[in-house]
């Protein structure tokens, strides 16, 4: 792992820290950062293994919103890590969708700061 990767999780760990904590979105909870550190590094391994296969099996409904379901894919990631980490916990679409939404903004400011 170089620096570059570690800060992009360390940034997405302390996205859903955040989210969870001062309760931006509600439905979004996380019991610690240590927990947000693993949900961030289960996310990772899902964007990096399982995203692109979604993608492209989604491709047509994917060109015929111009690119807008990727943001439904984001949500259900996000949805399925949550499912695998106990104590990192999304009630629900619309948070998942909402916290998927956020995180990548967040992620993209970080990325052109980084």
């Amino acid at each position: 792992l170089n620096m570059k990767t570690v800060a992009k999780l360390v940034i997405t760990a302390a996205a859903i820290f955040a989210i969870a904590s001062y309760n931006l979105i509600p439905g979004i909870t996380v019991s610690s950062f240590t927990l947000a550190l693993w949900a961030a590094l289960l996310l990772g391994v899902i964007n990096i293994l399982i995203k692109p296969l979604i993608i492209l099996l989604t491709l047509p409904i994917n060109l015929l919103t111009f690119g807008l379901f990727t943001l439904v894919i984001n949500a259900l990631l996000l949805w399925s890590a949550a499912a695998l980490v106990e104590g990192f916990e999304v009630a629900g679409f619309s948070a998942a969708f909402l916290g998927a939404l956020l995180i990548s903004v967040i992620n993209w400011i970080a990325d052109r700061i980084i």
